[in-house]
């Protein structure tokens, strides 16, 4: 059997490790664009931010690894075209600057997502970048040490721009957060959350400019200053964290279905529309456990998860896929915060009977040096109370409470069930009623 791989990161490697290992006989070819496979862009904002300084940290393992491993993977070659009714691709290896096709009997299509570029003028200027290729970083990383930067301009308020902000403070940099919706983390978490996250971001200097969109990059050879529809600010140095788009060009006559955004579709077993053809990682959609429905979460978790069981799928497995939360936690200075399941937003957009409840409460015994606030919401269905998403912010074991929270939905169970929780007490860690056994409580 012909096992064919579009994509070398994450969900790719994962499903070509695992394959290899269901099928010691199977013929697994992997094309992969770049140089580099196996990459978790995850680590670049705390590479950039000197938490680390070998970048091969990021790589969980290498070309000839994984050649060695009986995987044929081929860096530098892209996949043009897919013919679904052939079973074949057209493949172009770039360096030598010729196309061939390749016949497949299963494919995984792994290609992940590219930056989206916003519609503004400039971008072509020097010292603009946008973080998501190890290139991106090792470009970065010498920038954000020179003297010379002093004012860093971060264009988008996501998971990564937060990082990234969080970084440049940690170098000494003047920093400056501008985002076009009216606050941070918006497509993540809700209000209650994010608005904990500004005022740390303020307090230790960041100047956050919200709902507020920039209209060009400014400079003669490179970017000087930063233009916006309500002023003009310095900028020696300029990061988009603007989201992502999959990269699903190449599909647009295959038929294959997919999102507004190029999404490709997938059920819970990791399979397309096409018949053999499954796909996984930033190009694709996740199950969502909690709504049924195709969720557009680019996210390594799930990537590498279903990389894993579409690897078996490939070899004559069934493997079904049990559904993401949309686990997620980012740190952004002082301030930790996760969420999990359904978010306020997400409920309503879905049309379901919910209830919320937040709560203010601390991470530790008042008698614990360096105790910290803690804010808990819970999402939960109105008729019977079972918890539907959850998210929490504050000080060290935030994010860690989160875990709780997803495996309770995952569970099915109640903000009753929540209330009497055997969590762990212990002075340094929780109250004796934990934060999250209080808000279980307080639920109506």
């Amino acid at each position: 059997m012909k096992i064919v791989i579009i994509g070398g990161e994450a969900a790719g490697m994962s499903a070509a490790a695992k394959a290899r290992r269901t099928d010691r006989d199977a013929e697994i070819i992997v094309f992969e664009q770049s140089q580099v496979v196996s990459f978790g862009a995850c680590g670049l904002p705390y590479f950039i931010g000197d938490s680390f300084d070998d970048s091969g940290f990021m790589a969980e393992r290498s070309v000839a690894q994984f050649r060695e491993s009986g995987i044929d993977l081929r860096v530098g070659h892209r996949v043009e075209r897919l013919d679904p009714a052939k079973r074949s691709l057209l493949v172009t290896d770039l360096a030598r600057g010729r196309s061939f096709p390749q016949p497949f009997d299963k494919l995984m299509i792994a290609t992940g997502a590219a930056p989206v570029a916003p519609p503004i003028e400039g971008l072509d200027l020097e010292r603009v970048f946008f973080l998501k290729t190890l290139e991106d970083g090792l470009a970065l990383k010498p920038l954000v040490q020179s003297d010379e930067i002093r004012d860093v301009v971060v264009i988008g308020a996501g998971y990564i721009g937060l990082e990234v902000a969080e970084a440049l403070v940690h170098q000494g940099k003047r920093v400056r957060v501008i985002e076009r919706t009216d606050r941070v983390l918006s497509e993540s978490f809700d209000a209650e959350i994010g608005e904990m996250i500004e005022a740390e971001l303020r307090e230790k200097g960041v100047k956050l400019h919200l709902g507020e969109s920039v209209t060009a990059l400014e400079g003669e050879a490179q970017v000087r200053q930063v233009a916006s529809e309500l002023g003009q600010y310095p900028a020696d140095l300029v990061i988009l964290a603007t989201g992502v788009r999959p990269n699903t060009g190449f599909l647009a006559d295959s038929g294959i279905d997919r999102l507004a955004n190029g999404a490709i579709v997938i059920d819970p077993q990791g399979r397309t529309s096409l018949p053999d053809v499954y796909a996984a990682g930033d190009c694709a959609t996740v199950p969502h456990r909690v709504s049924g429905r195709p969720a557009y979460l680019p996210l390594a978790t799930s990537a590498n998860k279903l990389g894993r069981m579409i690897g078996e799928n490939l070899c004559g497995n069934q493997k079904v896929f049990p559904g993401t939360l949309g686990s997620a936690g980012v740190k952004v200075l002082g301030v930790e915060a996760g969420r999990t399941g359904l978010s306020e937003r997400e409920a309503r957009s879905l049309g379901l009977a919910y209830r919320t409840v937040v709560i203010n409460d601390k991470n530790t015994t008042n008698y614990v040096a360096g105790q910290s606030d803690l804010r808990v919401k819970l999402v939960y269905a109105e008729e019977d109370k079972r918890l539907l998403g959850g998210q929490v912010a504050g000080g060290p074991g935030a994010v860690l409470r989160v875990d709780a929270l997803a495996a309770a939905i995952h569970g099915g169970l109640t903000t009753e069930d929540l209330g009497m929780l055997d969590l762990v007490y212990a002075p340094p860690f929780a109250r004796t009623w934990d934060a999250l056994n209080v808000a279980g409580n307080v639920a109506k």
